[in-house]
Order: C-alpha cells, then structure tokens, then sequence
C-alpha cells in the first residue's frame, strides 16, 4: 500500500477560497507545461491512492489538473470504516446539503469558482469538471460558469435516492438547471454521465430526468451491471472512474475512461463548440 507522501508526490497544494469556503487543493501540469483545464472533484471519503490514480492519469494525457481535497484526508487509503464516518461527516453538512431536493449547494459556488480560477491560469477554450459519487452533481451544476465546457458526472448519487422525488432529482437548483440548459440550446454545450445499471445509489430515473432537463446536450454512458454481464461486473459495482478494472484494457470502465478522455480533449481544445450531440453519442 503506498504512504500518504507517495500518493501526493509531484503535487503542489494551497488553499483555495471563495463563498466563504476554504480548501486545499493539490494541482499539477503536465511536463510539457499547462494544459487544459479539469477540476477533479473527489468521491467519499477524498483523495485516495484511486482518486489520485484518475488524476495522474488525466495529467498524463495533456491536462492540468486541480483537486480540491472536501473532505477526508489527503492521500489516505480507502477502508470501509474511513469511507462510512467521512460520509457521516459529510451528510449533515449545510456545504453539501446530501438530503435537499432541487437545492443551491454552497459548494457548487465554490466549485465554479475554482473553475474560474484554473481557466484564469492555464487559459484555453475553457476547462473541464469532474465530479464522482457524491460530488457527481457538483460538476453539472457547475457548468452554470461559462467558463466550464466540459462537465461529467461520474456514478452522481446526491441527492441521495430516498423515496421516488429524490431519485428523479438531478441535484441541481431550478435556477442552475434553467442557466444549464440556456447554455445547451445556444451554445452548444454538453454534460456526460456515467453509471453502472443496476447501481442502487444512481438509479435510472435520474439519467432519464437529466435526458429530459437537457434533451440533446445530455450524453449517457451506461455500463452493464446487469446478471450475466459479459464482464462479470457485479450488481453492486458503483464507482466507474475509479474502478479496480479501469487499467484493463477492453474493460468497459477501461473503455468508459478512454470515452471521457476523449470529450474533455473534443470540447477544450477546439473551437468552435460543436453543437449539441455534434461529435456522436458516448
């Protein structure tokens, strides 16, 4: 198991603040110097040897990448008693607000302003951001910054899917999703999510609310977890970036990460933006 410092090495941390929030997040470029943008937002319980693992893989394609650290501590490794207090911890807190329906979660702010702040550095087009679990909403609602081009929501669980209102919630204010879906219909602009069939946490009915919040600027990528599976992925498999198979080539998460890869180089190295669907579904 690597140590905490092995995990962070090469990377170069600060706080970050804004809305009245304060985060140390750990940035790197690529050795060739700033790339485009993305903002990688942790899954529970944080910054674990594989949340840093999907982050030294996207420096390694081009990106410059910033992680903010929300929550847990910095490059400790997963364990099921780690993972269950930082969601405990994380759930009854007013920045992550896990239970509201169609909520302002304070730390989608706080998200589009450190997007702000990493396009501000490396320039370009715009940036991207990636959010997983339960920080997976956080990326749509951060697409309301125009300066963020590519949003994916990797297994997006919050808020969490207690009772049929809340599974077809898509973790969005009504004013983000009205700003999110102007954006779509003029401009071009697309959001991804990822989700394993049968994920209990992620039900369908909120990939079907987000198809119909935002029509043909939505793009599902839906990997079976279903009996039978060719793959022999379990049903209760949820984390799809960050899955033990993603280093497998053929994989479908292996395949899934390739296909995220791709669309965050589509929409933040070129211009103009395609529109809507313009370079094929994922």
């Amino acid at each position: 198991m690597p140590s905490r410092a092995d995990v962070l090495a090469g990377w170069t941390s600060a706080p970050f603040s804004a809305v009245g929030l304060t985060h140390e997040v750990f940035t790197r470029d690529p050795e060739t110097g700033p790339g485009p943008g993305v903002v990688l937002l942790p899954e529970i319980p944080g910054l674990t040897p594989a949340v840093m693992g999907l982050a030294h893989h996207l420096v390694g394609e081009g990106f410059s990448v910033a992680v903010p650290s929300l929550f847990g501590e910095p490059g400790r490794a997963l364990s099921g008693g780690y993972a269950m207090s930082t969601f405990a911890k994380a759930c009854i807190t007013r920045e992550f607000a896990a239970f509201a329906r169609r909520a302002d979660r304070p730390i989608a702010e706080y998200v589009r302003a450190l997007a702000r702040h990493l396009h501000e550095r490396v320039g370009g087009p715009g940036v991207g951001v990636i959010g997983m679990c339960f920080t997976g909403g956080f990326a749509l609602a951060a697409a309301v910054e125009p300066a963020v081009l590519a949003p994916v929501a990797s297994q997006p669980s919050l808020p969490l899917p207690l009772g049929a209102a809340r599974r077809h919630d898509i973790g969005m204010s009504e004013r983000e999703q009205a700003a999110v879906a102007e954006r779509v219909r003029s401009q071009g602009l697309c959001l991804v999510g990822l989700r394993f069939s049968e994920d209990t946490l992620v039900r369908g009915e909120r990939f079907a609310a987000l198809q119909a919040a935002f029509g043909p600027g939505w793009r599902a990528i839906a990997l079976d977890s279903g009996e039978g599976n060719p793959h022999g992925i379990g049903k209760r498999e949820h984390s799809v970036l960050t899955s033990a198979d993603v280093e497998k080539p053929g994989h479908p998460t292996h395949t899934a990460r390739a296909e995220v890869t791709a669309f965050l180089r589509e929409r933040l190295t070129s211009r103009p933006l395609p529109g809507p669907g313009g370079a094929g579904d994922v």
